[in-house]
């Protein structure tokens, strides 16, 4: 096990929030849509440097699981299906030092975005249409 592992990982369910303690006396609780928004998965990181896409209308996830894999990290499986992220002890570790700025980079972006975090209603279809070179409006 290394420094940056935790020593107990606790799922509270009806909170939404996973906490981590650390053998050094740290403990983080963080929420389910935190993790959610910051998941190493591809889906949301992308496969590379500016391919990553903005998580929107996380605000309501929830965790239904904790797996470990191997001696390393663990995998959440969250209610909205999304199972694919591996965090690693290191990247958990991260997120707890640095959730503040973090979340704070998060909000921001959603509101250059003119996004929310907000889900929308389940009845509503959205098409994401991008004007060709030639449209200039």
């Amino acid at each position: 096990m290394t420094d940056s592992a935790p020593t107990e990982i606790k799922l509270h369910k009806q909170s939404a929030t996973l906490e981590l303690c650390y053998h050094d006396g740290s403990n983080y609780s963080l929420s389910a849509e935190f993790l959610r928004v910051h998941s190493p998965s591809a889906e949301v990181r992308g496969h590379g440097k500016g391919q990553e896409v903005l998580q929107s209308g996380k605000c309501r996830v929830k965790l239904v699981n904790v797996q470990p894999v191997g001696n390393y990290a663990v995998k959440l499986v969250f209610d909205d299906g999304h199972d694919t992220g591996i965090y690693s002890w290191e990247y958990l570790r991260e997120l707890g030092q640095d959730e503040k700025e973090l979340w704070n980079s998060y909000l921001a972006k959603l509101q250059a975005a003119r996004k929310t975090r907000e889900p929308l209603p389940v009845d509503t279809q959205v098409i994401h249409i991008k004007p060709s070179p030639d449209n200039k409006s």
